[in-house]
């Protein structure tokens, strides 16, 4: 874990919080779809990034941007990435909370 308090309590609400989300979509998932490999939620995800990311493309372009198709966009993103962990195996949070120890801080 980070010695920088903010980051530890980020850890500990991290690997508190995402495993039950993760597993309650887990559980949607596999009663409300049909199973799917980790592939097509790879590829799926990589989809509605896009999308966001298009969405961030004409509001930096000065573009009207409808705020509830961006929060909507970012919504898939979400959904989509919880999906892939699942179908792929990965605890996401385990790897969240791994991950921001080795990120180095840009303030020091």
């Amino acid at each position: 874990m980070s010695e920088h308090p903010l980051c530890r309590a980020l850890q500990e609400a991290v690997g508190n919080s995402i495993p039950e989300i993760q597993h309650a979509f887990d559980a949607y998932q596999r009663e409300c779809f049909i199973e799917r490999p980790s592939e097509f939620f790879a590829l799926e995800l990589n989809g509605e990034a896009g999308e966001l990311a298009n969405i961030e493309k004409k509001r930096w372009k000065g573009a009207p941007i409808d705020e509830a198709h961006r929060a909507d966009e970012a919504a898939d993103v979400f959904i989509s990435l919880m999906n892939f962990c699942n179908a792929a195996g990965i605890d996401l949070g385990t790897a969240v909370v791994k991950k921001l120890g080795r990120i180095p801080r840009s303030r020091e």
